[in-house]
C-alpha cells in the first residue's frame, strides 16, 4: 500500500473505520431545495451566466438603480455623459474612414442581392444610428455584410426572380429584414444567446471560407462584362454559366483591359474614368442612376403573402441567426483585446432593433462586418459615437452625391468585393484545425465544400449537423478514467494513463466520471466500468471495493440512478462493493429525492477519495484473516 495514506490512520494507530472518518468529514444528506428554488437556480444560470442585474441590487437609492437600469438598456446613456472632445475627434477619424469604405461596400453588396444599389446605401444610414444608441461594442462598425446578401439572393429568387418581378422581389428583401430583426430582438430579450454557440469556430471557417469562393465566383459576371449569368451559387452552376455564356466575353474587347486595373480601382477612379471616356456606350456596365435624398419609409412595402412566407422565413432565420454569429464573435474578439465589457444578448437586442427599423426605412439586412469593424478599430474608434459620424456622413451623400456614384463601373465593384473576400479563406486556420482535432477539421471543410459545391444553406446546416452530431457522442461516450494516487503527494489523485507513476491500491478500483450521467449514457458507464474491472483482474488485481469520484458529474437523471444501482447490484453478486465520492449539490438532491441513500447506505457516501481508500483499506483488513 502507498505509505503516504496519512488520512487513512485512527487516532489509536492502524487503519481508521468508516465510522471514524465519517465523524471527521461527514457527507451533507440536507433536504433538497424546493422545486420552484432548483428552477430559478437553473434559469439564471441559462439565462443569465453573467448576473447582469446585479448592479440593481447593491442598496442604492432608486433613483440611482432607474438611471443604472437606464443605461444597461440603451447604452447610450452610459457613455455619452462622459463624452468629450478628445473622444469625439477619434471617432470623427474612424467615421469618415469607415463611410469611405461603407458607400462602396453598400452598392456593391446590394449588387449581390440583387436590389437597387442606393439601398445599400440607406443601409449606412439608419441602422448605424440605432446602433450607436443601444449597441454596446465600442469598436463594432455597422454595414451590410456579402455572405447575407448572397445568401438572401439565393432564397428569395427561388420564389421570385428579381429580373422577372424587380419590385416583389425588394419588397420581399424588406419583409427578410423585419422578420431577422424580430428573430434577433426576441432573441436578445429572452436572453438564448446561447443558441448562437451552435455555430462552431469550425463551422464559421468553413463557411466565410466557402462563401468568399462563391462570391469571387459571382463577380467573374462583371470582371467579364456578362449580361447573362446563373442565380445559382454553386461552382458547378457558375462553370456551366461561363461556358454557356463565354461568347459575351469577347464583346468590347478594346475596352477590356479595364478589368485588369480593377483591383486598384476605386469607385471615384472608375466613376470619372467611366464618364470621361462615356463608358456606357462602350459596353461598360455600371451601376446606374441613383436617386438622391434619405431613406422613404417603407413599412408598407412589407409582403406576407402565404406564397411567398416559407422562403422569407427561411431567409430571414438562416441570414438572421448567421450575422448574430458572426457580429458577436467579433465584439467578443474586440473586447478581450481593450479589456472592455461585452453582453451577447444586449448586441442581439441592438443587432435586432436595426433590422427592425431598418425594414421600416428601404434598408436591408445590417450586422458588424468584420472587415469594416477592423477599419474602425484601427482607424481609433473610442465610442459608438463613430457609427454616428458614419450615418450623418451617409445622410450628406444620400443628399448631395449619390447620383455621383451611378457612373462606377460594375468591374470596379467586383474588384471591391474579390479584395474584400479573398482574406476570407483562412487556410492557414484550417491547417491548424487539422493538425489539432481531425473532427474541427472535418467540419471545417465539410461547410467550406458544400457552400462552394452545393449551396450555402446545405453547407452550412450539414456542418451545424457534424458539430451537434459531436456533441451527441461526447454525450453518449462521456470521459471516464482510472486514477491512482501521485507518488509524495497525501491527496492528489491522477489519471494512470496521463501518469503511470501514480499508485493503483490493491483491490480498490477509483473510476473518476467527467460528465453528466444521462440515459443515452448510463449503459456505456456500467460496461465501462465492467471492462475496467475486467482488465484490472486480468492482470492480477482482484478488485473488492469500486469508487466513483462524482465531483465532476453536474447532472443525472432517473435513467442513470437506476443504472448505478444495477451496476451496485452487478458487484455485489461477485463479491464487491461499491463507494461515492463527494457528488455535488444537484446530484446528491437527486440521489436523496430517489432515495439512492437509503438503499445503498449513507456509510457508502464519502466527501473525499482519501476518506474513501481508507474506509476500502479498512475493509480489506478485516476480511484479509
Amino acid at each position: 500500500m502507498d505509505p503516504n495514506t496519512d488520512n487513512s490512520m485512527s487516532p489509536k494507530g492502524g487503519v481508521a473505520s468508516p465510522t471514524d472518518i465519517n465523524s471527521r468529514h461527514g457527507v451533507n444528506f440536507s433536504a433538497p431545495r424546493g422545486f420552484m428554488t432548483k428552477l430559478k437556480s437553473a434559469a439564471k444560470e441559462t439565462l443569465f451566466p453573467d448576473d447582469p442585474f446585479r448592479q440593481f441590487m447593491n442598496g442604492e437609492r432608486r433613483r440611482d438603480r432607474i438611471v443604472k437600469g437606464f443605461q444597461y438598456f440603451v447604452p447610450l446613456f452610459e457613455w455619452l455623459p462622459n463624452y468629450n472632445l478628445r473622444l469625439f475627434w477619434s471617432d470623427l477619424v474612424a467615421g469618415l474612414t469607415i463611410t469611405s469604405l461603407a458607400i462602396p461596400q453598400g452598392i456593391s453588396y446590394a449588387k449581390l442581392a440583387e436590389i437597387p444599389p442606393v439601398v445599400g446605401l440607406y443601409s449606412s444610414f439608419v441602422p448605424p444610428l440605432i446602433y450607436a444608441i443601444f449597441g454596446s461594442s465600442r469598436h463594432m462598425a455597422v454595414g451590410t455584410i456579402a455572405a447575407a446578401s448572397l445568401l438572401l439572393f439565393q432564397t428569395v429568387s427561388s420564389v421570385v426572380k428579381p429580373e422577372d418581378d424587380p419590385t416583389l422581389f425588394l419588397h420581399l428583401i424588406f419583409t427578410t429584414t423585419f422578420i431577422t430583426g424580430v428573430l434577433q430582438t426576441t432573441l436578445g430579450i429572452l436572453r438564448l444567446g446561447i443558441l448562437v454557440d451552435f455555430f462552431s469556430h469550425s463551422t464559421i471557417t468553413g463557411f466565410m471560407g466557402g462563401t468568399a469562393v462563391i462570391l469571387c465566383l459571382q463577380q467573374l459576371k462583371g470582371v467579364f462584362g456578362m449580361k447573362h449569368f446563373t442565380s445559382q451559387t454553386s461552382l458547378i452552376s457558375v462553370v456551366k454559366a461561363i461556358i454557356a455564356n463565354g461568347s459575351e466575353k469577347k464583346k468590347n474587347e478594346k475596352l477590356f483591359w479595364v478589368a485588369a486595373i480593377a483591383p486598384i480601382t476605386t469607385v471615384i477612379v472608375g466613376a470619372v474614368f467611366t464618364y470621361i471616356v462615356k463608358g456606357q456606350n462602350h459596353g461598360i456596365q455600371i451601376v446606374g442612376h441613383l436617386d438622391r435624398g434619405v431613406n422613404p419609409l417603407s413599412i408598407h412595402l412589407l409582403n406576407f403573402d402565404s406564397k411567398y412566407l416559407p422562403a422569407v422565413l427561411k431567409a430571414g432565420i438562416i441570414t438572421g441567426v448567421l450575422s448574430l454569429a458572426e457580429g458577436i464573435a467579433i465584439g467578443r474578439s474586440f473586447a478581450v483585446v481593450e479589456n472592455t465589457p461585452h453582453d451577447g444578448n444586449k448586441e442581439m437586442v441592438a443587432f435586432g432593433l436595426m433590422n427592425l427599423m431598418g425594414s421600416f426605412t428601404s434598408c436591408y439586412l445590417t450586422s458588424g462586418p468584420f472587415s469594416k469593424s477592423a477599419v474602425n478599430y484601427n482607424a481609433g474608434a473610442k465610442t459608438q459615437m463613430s457609427n454616428a459620424v458614419q450615418a450623418v456622413l451617409m445622410a450628406m451623400t444620400l443628399l448631395f452625391l449619390a447620383p455621383l456614384f451611378g457612373r462606377t463601373p460594375l468591374v470596379a465593384l467586383s474588384a471591391i468585393i474579390i479584395s474584400a473576400m479573398l482574406p476570407l479563406i483562412d487556410y492557414e486556420e484550417a491547417i491548424h484545425l487539422f493538425k489539432v482535432d481531425k473532427f474541427d477539421f472535418l467540419i471545417c471543410i465539410s461547410c467550406f465544400l458544400g457552400v462552394t459545391f452545393i449551396s450555402m444553406d446545405v453547407g452550412l446546416f450539414f456542418s451545424i449537423g457534424l458539430g451537434l452530431l459531436r456533441g451527441l457522442l461526447y454525450v453518449a461516450r462521456p470521459a471516464a478514467c482510472k486514477l491512482g494516487k501521485m507518488p509524495n503527494s497525501s491527496d492528489l489523485y491522477r489519471d494512470v494513463e496521463q501518469y503511470p507513476v501514480s499508485t493503483v491500491f490493491p483491490g480498490v478500483l477509483i473510476v473518476k466520471l467527467g460528465s453528466p450521467i444521462y440515459f443515452a449514457n448510463s449503459s456505456y458507464i456500467k460496461e465501462r466500468i465492467k471492462r475496467y474491472i475486467q482488465s484490472e483482474e486480468s492482470s492480477g488485481n482482484i478488485i473488492e471495493r469500486v469508487i466513483l469520484d462524482l465531483a465532476s458529474v453536474t447532472s443525472i437523471d432517473v435513467t442513470a440512478i437506476g443504472g448505478i444501482l444495477e451496476l451496485r447490484k452487478i458487484l455485489g453478486k461477485n463479491g464487491k462493493e461499491m463507494s461515492i465520492v463527494n457528488p455535488r449539490k444537484e446530484v446528491m438532491e437527486k440521489l436523496i429525492l430517489s432515495r439512492f441513500e437509503e438503499v445503498v447506505g449513507k456509510e457508502t457516501f464519502f466527501l473525499s477519495l482519501d476518506d474513501a481508500v481508507a474506509a476500502s483499506q479498512f475493509r480489506l483488513s478485516k476480511a484479509d484473516p
